[in-house]
């Protein structure tokens, strides 16, 4: 077996084929086995990427219990998470959860505490933590082009999570009206909802982009549709410190934005005391203006170096170097987005205004 043997747990979430492409691409890894109940559901990874009999479980306990691996990859429901951490951590894996971190304040403190006892390293996966134009933005913040950021506008989303499988492939709106009754996505016992998948990212790149900074309060508000249990719509403001940020999330764009952005663009504005930065998803630039020169600048992404370019390419090395997880996969900084993700929830089921949720 390769260096580093990678186990994917659970087909629940669409991004499991994407992880374990970016498995098969690295050097050093390999797929050691795949776990999920339902074996229809491994079944196009199987064809995939040619995985062998020995090597799939619809048994967790022997899928863990495979010789080699040392890490798991956890894409089960979000309402899961904690609970599924709770099984690995005793066989001694590392674990990477795909966003978002947990359903609860509560359950993303289980997943850390079973962790730490396991003595292993834990990191949670932000697909837009590798767009080289929030690492881009990030570069200029630390430079100090905008000065201290005080704002964070985040819009993002798509036009629903049942349009689309691993690896994009797109889902007619037939076949999603046909999933939509029995789709976790769609169940608040699951952890479905729009806020609850796309707030993640704003709450926790928007902590990483003020330096792990938390909000003093947060207001939110979501969409009630008849007939529809979860939010497809929430829009939520913290109040911190030095200004107020707002964060935006929306299942029902007209276009995905990997394929046609749609207005509102998905992304990030940062508006800083000496100057603001636009940083789009997919854009091969991001928009600086500052004080000093308040004409709107195009500043080329960075490409991004080796080790950071994906979530496998950069858990891996930190296996290897020993070096913390950091940034937007770091669990502590995961957490205060998770707190205000809470907040939102609690916020918008009170229709007030709550202090930040311990």
């Amino acid at each position: 077996m390769a260096r580093h043997g990678v186990l994917g747990v659970s087909f629940d979430h669409m991004h499991m084929g994407d992880l374990l492409r970016l498995v098969v691409d690295h050097p050093d890894a390999e797929i050691a086995g795949i776990y999920d109940p339902d074996p229809a559901r491994m079944q196009s990874a199987i064809e995939t990427f040619a995985i062998p009999p020995e090597r799939v479980f619809t048994d967790l306990e022997a899928c863990l219990a495979t010789p080699g691996a040392n890490l798991a990859l956890v894409c089960s429901k979000t309402a899961e998470h904690a609970a599924t951490v709770e099984k690995i951590a005793p066989y001694g894996l590392n674990v990477m959860i795909e966003k978002p971190f947990a359903a609860s304040v509560i359950d993303a403190r289980r997943c850390i505490t079973a962790m730490e006892a396991s003595g292993k390293r834990l990191a949670v996966n932000w697909p837009l933590a590798w767009y080289p134009s929030h690492n881009t933005a990030k570069r200029l913040i630390e430079e100090g082009a905008i000065g201290e950021v005080i704002e964070v506008h985040f819009y993002d989303g798509n036009r629903g999570p049942l349009f689309h499988l691993a690896d994009k492939v797109e889902v007619t709106p037939e076949e999603v009206e046909r999933q939509k009754p029995e789709s976790w996505w769609y169940k608040k016992v699951s952890g479905g909802g729009s806020l609850l998948d796309y707030l993640g990212y704003g709450a926790t790149l928007g902590t990483w982009f003020m330096g792990g900074e938390a909000p003093l309060e947060v207001t939110a508000t979501v969409d009630e549709t008849p007939g529809i249990e979860v939010d497809q719509h929430s829009i939520t403001v913290c109040r911190y410190a030095r200004g107020l940020s707002k964060l935006e999330t929306r299942w029902g764009t007209l276009t995905d934005p990997w394929v046609q952005q749609p207005l509102p663009k998905c992304g990030f504005v940062l508006v800083g005391t000496d100057g603001s930065i636009a940083s789009y998803d997919y854009d091969d630039h991001v928009t600086l203006q500052t004080r000093a020169n308040p004409v709107h600048t195009a500043v080329p992404v960075d490409t991004l170096p080796v080790g950071r370019r994906n979530p496998i390419e950069y858990v891996l090395a930190r296996l290897d170097d020993g070096a913390p997880i950091a940034g937007p996969l770091d669990p502590a900084l995961c957490l205060t987005g998770q707190r205000i993700i809470d907040s939102a929830v609690l916020s918008s089921q009170m229709k007030c205004t709550v202090g930040l949720v311990d």
